[in-house]
This record gives C-alpha cells, sequence and structure tokens, in this order.
C-alpha cells in the first residue's frame, strides 16, 4: 500500500491570475495544463515541478467545498496528494488503520483518475488526497 509519489500538492488561491503571477513569474514554473473541474466547483492550474506538481485551486461558486475552506481560512495549502497504484486497497489499509476517510469510494476525474481524500483530522491536521497511478503514469 506504500505510496509511490507526492503526485501534487494542492493550494487554494483567490485570484488564479495573481498566483499565477508568483508561480509562473517569479518562481519560472511552467504551465502544465488547466481544467474546470464542474464536480468539485474549481478552476485548476497544474505546474510541474520534477515528478510532481504543483496545483492551484480556486473555487467557480461560493458554496463549493474549496470556497467554503478559502472563506474560512484563507487562501494557502490544501492537501497533499499521494500517489498509489491501487485505490481501493490503499483505502481498506487505511481505513483498518482506525483512520477517517472523507470519501467512502473513490471519485473519477474526467481523464479516468480515480481518487479519494483521507480527513485531516486523522492525519494531524493535514488533508491527504489519494490517486491511482494508471499503468502508463
Amino acid at each position: 500500500m506504500a505510496p509511490i509519489k507526492i503526485d501534487h500538492v494542492a493550494v487554494v488561491v483567490d485570484d488564479l491570475d495573481s498566483a499565477l503571477n508568483f508561480w509562473q513569474n517569479a518562481l519560472g514554473l511552467p504551465i502544465g495544463g488547466t481544467e474546470h473541474n464542474e464536480h468539485e466547483a474549481v478552476e485548476i492550474a497544474f505546474l510541474p515541478v520534477g515528478e510532481s506538481r504543483i496545483e492551484l485551486l480556486k473555487p467557480i461558486t461560493d458554496d463549493s467545498g474549496i470556497a467554503k475552506y478559502l472563506a474560512k481560512r484563507g487562501p494557502g495549502m490544501h492537501h497533499l496528494c499521494l500517489a498509489v497504484y491501487d485505490i481501493e486497497a490503499a483505502m481498506a489499509h487505511i481505513a483498518a488503520q482506525g483512520i477517517q476517510m472523507i470519501n467512502e469510494t473513490p471519485r473519477t476525474r474526467e481523464d479516468g483518475t480515480r481518487y479519494a481524500f483521507v480527513h485531516p483530522k486523522s492525519t494531524g491536521g493535514v488533508m491527504v488526497e489519494l490517486y491511482e497511478l494508471k499503468p502508463s503514469n
């Protein structure tokens, strides 16, 4: 069940252009892609760093989970994402340790990537996302 790598670190932002000014212009990170995710109600910009990415999340509605997070805590780090080969096995292993999951079953992104979140109450305050790597990744 051991994670393979850090897939990404997600940062919540209130202004994507302003955030990109720092990450892209000041640090020189390229934009590896963008995504409009209706299910999570966010605009996402992906910035590759080595084998990992910085993921900038901007809410697109006022009532989404990310919007509520931003209103309560302000911009900043949202979660750490760890890549795994078998998400069901990883989730079962974590649950067997008495760790609380946010998602009981994996969700699926438009590109087919399956993911689930571990509740920060069980991790010492850090939200952890699990991504299932496809064989080609």
